[in-house]
């Protein structure tokens, strides 16, 4: 494998040169064999292992951690950085794209404030799959190589072992970067030569210059919102939307305590450290927002505040076009009529709400619904049935007259998936694995990558939670 280095080559103060510290019996734990496919790589062997385990240095590679600055849970900290990230370069994959391969766990950093710069086997585990889950589902992500699990002693409350996740990102330039200059150095040429930079290698077709910079935030907006929809349409929370964990590609960025949802509640908290709830579900969209206008404040002294206005302008169409897009896909409309499929879709949140329905069992119920008939199944999980009455009397007539059914109910189980990443099967799945049985977490990876299909002898994995597992949140420190 052959690793570019532009980002090391040309953004001059922006990283550490670091070292990884390895870890000890280093051994595979999972493989995505999809990511592998995607840089042309083979099956892993004894060298991949001694790379990606930080014990053997791989040729070319720089090994540097990024310097940044973010707003965390709202309050502004001017210097924060790969704490426990080393990135070794820029791989091209076989559509000719470059991803950074990125070591989560290798050790630490000049950014690693108090922290050892280690990542333990559950937080590692739980990062691979959530990459590859999202990314099975069509969500904008991150990717994941690998994690290496190893005997490697790491303290948390109590002692655990060490692993690294080899994660993949088409770039881990984030908003916090930005911020980084603007507020720490005042260096209106060093915040130029990030925009450039970010231009010429992720938005190629766009020039760097006034109307291209304009033109560029204004798709970094887009893509942010377009992102955000996916999470609202998949029931997905991410838990931790600090501006340093928001990708300037609109990538799903930095895997903590996330969640999808069991039971709909649309103001579920994933993140136990977030009591107060500013990153809840309902509140993605909103501050999807907020940080895109903390990076447009990163950006007044290079683009006319102007510009940035109009950019910003556009975030609430952008979300609510992809939003209602994608929801009407997945309930099977095909005439768009905004304000009436807002209402719609409403108020179908509204009866999951009120009748305590699970998220993904309830939209994938859709793909055994026939068009026209007077019956749906659905309507058995209710228990308020005159709710449920009302609202499938306007569902029916947004879905009449499809010539079809059967094709039309293909296209439901494809848009609608059967099984997503609970927290309570990743949570078994990780404590077989530090038992010593990889096996639960190699079937859960399987299964989440084909995620639409009926999988035989699999339908368990698709069942409610049980009362210890709904619901099951997470601290940052996952």
């Amino acid at each position: 494998m052959e690793l570019r280095q532009d980002f090391v080559n040309q953004l001059p103060g922006a990283y550490s040169l670091v070292e990884p510290e390895g870890l000890d019996n280093p051994r595979w734990l999972m493989w995505s064999q999809d990511a592998a496919h995607m840089l042309n790589l083979a099956e892993p062997d004894a060298n991949a292992l001694a790379v990606f385990s930080g014990n053997a240095r791989m040729q070319d590679a720089s090994y540097y951690a990024q310097v940044y600055a973010g707003h965390q849970f709202g309050g502004y900290s001017p210097r924060l950085g790969d704490g426990r990230a080393m990135i070794l370069g820029e791989a091209k994959d076989i559509h000719g794209e470059f991803w950074d391969i990125a070591l989560k766990g290798a050790g630490k950093t000049p950014y690693s404030r108090h922290g050892d710069g280690k990542a333990v086997l559950r937080s590692a585990v739980r990062e691979f799959l959530a990459s590859e889950a999202l990314y099975h589902l069509g969500i904008p992500t991150t990717r994941a190589l690998a994690v290496v699990g190893s005997d490697t002693p790491v303290w948390r409350e109590t002692q655990e072992t060490g692993a690294i996740t080899v994660r993949l990102a088409r770039s881990h330039i984030r908003f916090g970067h930005f911020e980084y200059i603007t507020h720490g150095e005042q260096d209106r040429g060093r915040l130029r030569e990030l925009v450039n930079f970010t231009i010429a290698h992720h938005f190629p077709h766009l020039e760097a210059n006034a109307s291209g910079y304009k033109a560029w935030f204004a798709e970094v907006v887009r893509l942010t919102a377009e992102m955000i929809a996916h999470w609202q349409a998949s029931g997905f929370a991410h838990g931790v939307m600090n501006t340093d964990n928001m990708s300037i590609l609109g990538d799903t960025f930095d895997f903590g305590p996330f969640s999808f949802l069991d039971t709909y509640q649309e103001g579920f908290i994933c993140n136990h450290s977030d009591p107060h709830g500013r990153y809840a579900f309902d509140q993605q969209p909103g501050i999807g927002l907020w940080n895109l206008q903390r990076l447009a404040q990163a950006l007044v002294p290079l683009i006319p505040s102007d510009d940035l206005m109009a950019g910003l302008n556009g975030y609430q169409q952008a979300l609510v076009d992809k939003y209602l897009q994608l929801m009407r896909n997945r309930l099977g409309i095909v005439a768009a009529d905004e304000g009436t499929d807002l209402a719609l879709v409403g108020g179908l949140m509204k009866l999951m709400q009120n009748n305590h329905l699970d998220y993904t069992n309830s939209m994938r119920a859709f793909a055994g619904f026939e068009p026209g008939a007077m019956e749906f199944a659905l309507r058995d999980e209710c228990r308020d049935t005159a709710e449920f009455d009302d609202w499938f009397s306007a569902y029916r007539d947004r879905v009449n007259g499809v010539a079809d059914a059967g094709d039309w109910q293909r296209q439901r189980a494809a848009a609608n998936p059967k099984y997503i990443l609970r927290n309570y099967l990743a949570q078994q799945a990780i404590e077989a694995a530090e038992a010593g049985d990889n096996q639960p977490l190699e079937t859960l990876y399987q299964l989440l990558r084909n995620p639409f299909d009926e999988q035989a002898d699999m339908t368990q994995y698709a069942r409610r939670p049980p009362d210890w597992g709904e619901g099951l949140i997470c601290s940052c420190s996952s």
